[in-house]
């Protein structure tokens, strides 16, 4: 076991990124394990000669020679490594155990059993290194898809660079069948899109002149040219990988329960198993040292606690393996576990339950010179960001002929826009902001089943807009599933007119609806809905307003990749296809990861108790010894890794 290995292999260790191995690989490579072959061959070989070809020439010193040539191998890396964390304050490290526990099989003789408890001691290390590389490589090898060069249109031609060197507002040009380098926008072309590094979602998706395509997407069969709107390493590639990087460190309750659980139990072993050696020399008669001492040595290997404290994280980071190949991304083993207690679910409504993709029913102009109303209103609009916005300027951009200048433009939080022209107040917003600014519409003021704007000049009504909105696929199914799964309320936050959401909660059969609510009402409807509940409440939201109600929910849930950044960078879990439907997949996923971690604790502790117990009557030897250590070790290791092969859909 080279140096590099065990320093990785460590109890104590991080489970971080770092030097990935090919998930597709064996757990373990031969050639970079040659040491304990060599350690096992020789060990085989000294048996044989022990036990069945039993030559006058295999006895000491030859003997002692044989089996401590065996014995450096995998013992040596082991006490340097024990001898720099000893120095470090770390009396009770694994490395200082097996060790010890070695040492003192030579002193009285027990030179196989010696080499046996750490030849598979280090190949037990071996297996936890490799499972943790595969872990770490079936996450990344999901998300690292980052292309190295970008075709950037300058100098009159497309030039190859590195998408570092491209800046916001350069022109791309993506090939069929090429993966794209950075975020930017459809400026020439269209085509389909392979979107599974992003979302999770095997089906192609068509994107449109205009439309958004993100890095790590695979153009697969037009040529396209993209605005960059993101750096590379903005990009949303990088911005979700940073994402499940961070994820490691954040651990759950249970994860830091058994870390410092380990702290405390190994040295009360350490001390039972040296009180094991001296007591009995006051009880017993007659007393043999070298009996008691194996019983001590016996006790001392089976303390290691190896077997909690790398299969219980590696079976969280399986969990949050598994649910990036469900399009969900997992900020944090502490969220994984929140997840699993999750009884109230509490939705936005548009982009989140709803497409948000708004097409505009009618225009109702209210005043004569429907021209002039219907620039102006363009001049007002086309700044803006809003979806309503963009919805309404596409519609009328082909009618207008001479927008008026806007000045004064000012954007009125979840309620509208102001500006003035010509010397005129211009307004467009909902009723709301009308009757605050005691606009009268004259009767225009209609109750639809989709959003309005109301545009008003100087004081009166000028035009009313009608929106459509359509329920996304599966939120129907999403809402049956979370009953299913024992989520107790569903509520839905909207800051769209009350008629409106409640139109969209009844046919989700949502057990609340709140509509006509500001960003700082949806955070205080929040507080007061987990008063009222109690439990874990989720939020499942996409916009920039979304941003305060996620932070102060106890599972905060973007959806979407393409969602809002601040969304996506407050939330806890991030729903990379859009669907709310996932967010039960996400549930099912935390619940078999908890269960998967708990079967470990049983089984390591149930073995370890009763090898323990056993060790103590002299009824087991260090080859128990170490089935209680490596060999549970290994099996809550296979059971760790299995999450990553189940199906939750």
């Amino acid at each position: 076991m080279s140096h590099q290995h065990e320093a990785a292999c460590s109890c104590d260790s991080e489970i971080n990124f770092e030097q990935p191995t090919n998930s597709d690989g064996p757990i373990i490579e031969i050639k970079t394990h040659l040491k304990p072959i060599l350690s096992f061959l020789l060990l085989m070989t000294g048996l044989g000669l022990d036990y069945l070809v039993q030559p006058s020439w295999f006895s000491s010193p030859i003997r002692f020679i044989w089996y401590t040539a065996a014995y450096l191998p995998v013992g040596l890396p082991v006490i340097l490594q024990a001898w720099r964390v000893l120095k470090k304050g770390d009396l009770f490290s694994e490395f200082f155990l097996m060790s010890i526990a070695t040492f003192g099989a030579f002193y009285i003789g027990e030179y196989p059993e010696g080499v046996a408890v750490m030849l598979f001691y280090s190949v037990g290390e071996a297996f936890q290194d490799g499972a943790v590389n595969r872990a770490k490589s079936n996450i990344k090898a999901l998300l690292d898809v980052r292309s190295e060069t970008a075709r950037v249109y300058r100098n009159g031609e497309f030039t190859e660079v590195h998408p570092e060197t491209v800046i916001s507002g350069e022109i791309i040009q993506i090939l069929p069948g090429e993966r794209i380098p950075l975020d930017g926008e459809i400026v020439e072309g269209h085509s389909t899109f392979d979107t599974s590094a992003l979302t999770g979602e095997s089906l192609p998706r068509t994107y449109q002149q205009g439309e958004k395509a993100l890095a790590g997407m695979v153009n697969l069969n037009r040529v396209i040219q993209l605005r960059v709107t993101s750096s590379y390493e903005n990009s949303s590639i990088a911005r979700i990988l940073n994402m499940v990087q961070d994820a490691a460190g954040r651990k759950a309750k249970t994860e830091l329960f058994i870390r410092k659980f380990a702290k405390v139990y190994t040295p009360i072993v350490v001390l039972l198993a040296s009180l094991l050696v001296a007591l009995p020399a006051l009880f017993v008669s007659p007393y043999v040292f070298d009996e008691w001492l194996y019983r001590g040595l016996v006790f001392l290997v089976i303390s290691c606690p190896c077997a909690l404290v790398i299969s219980i994280p590696l079976g969280y980071f399986g969990g949050i393996g598994a649910a990036s190949r469900n399009g969900i991304l997992v900020k944090g083993a502490n969220y994984l576990d929140a997840l699993r207690n999750v009884e109230t679910v509490v939705f936005d409504k548009t982009g989140t339950l709803t497409k948000g993709r708004f097409s505009v029913e009618s225009v109702d102009v209210h005043l004569p010179d429907r021209q002039t109303v219907l620039d102006t209103l363009y001049a007002l609009e086309m700044g803006s960001n809003h979806p309503l916005a963009k919805a309404l300027t596409d519609h009328i951009s082909e009618d207008v002929l001479a927008s008026p200048e806007i000045s004064h433009q000012q954007e009125h939080s979840g309620m509208g826009v102001s500006a003035k022209a010509d010397g005129k107040l211009l307004l467009a917003g909902n009723r709301t902001f009308m009757e605050k600014h005691q606009v009268l519409m004259n009767g225009h003021q209609i109750e639809v089943n989709g959003s309005v704007i109301y545009f008003a000049i100087d004081g009166k009504a000028a035009a009313t807009v009608t929106f459509s909105d359509q329920i996304k696929e599966d939120a129907a199914e999403a809402i049956q599933q979370l009953r299913k799964l024992g989520v107790k309320q569903t509520v839905m936050l909207s800051g769209d007119k009350k008629e409106i959401a409640e139109n969209v909660g009844n046919s989700l059969g949502l057990d609340a609806v709140y509509g006509e609510l500001l960003p700082d009402e949806k955070a205080a409807k929040l507080e007061e809905i987990k008063q009222k509940y109690g439990g874990v409440t989720a939020y499942a939201g996409d916009g920039i307003n979304d941003a305060p109600v996620l932070a102060l929910s106890d599972v905060g849930i973007a959806m979407g990749a393409m969602g809002s950044d601040v969304a996506v960078e407050t939330a806890d879990v991030v729903i990379q296809t859009d669907q709310p439907g996932r967010i039960a997949t996400a549930i099912r996923i935390s619940r078999a990861t908890r269960n998967i971690v708990w079967q470990n604790i049983g089984l390591a502790m149930g073995v370890k108790i009763a090898v323990l117990g056993l060790g103590a009557l002299g009824m087991a030897s260090l080859w128990e010894a170490v089935f209680a250590d490596v060999g549970v070790a290994l099996l809550a290791i296979l059971n760790a890794i299995r999450i990553q092969q189940m199906k939750f859909e």
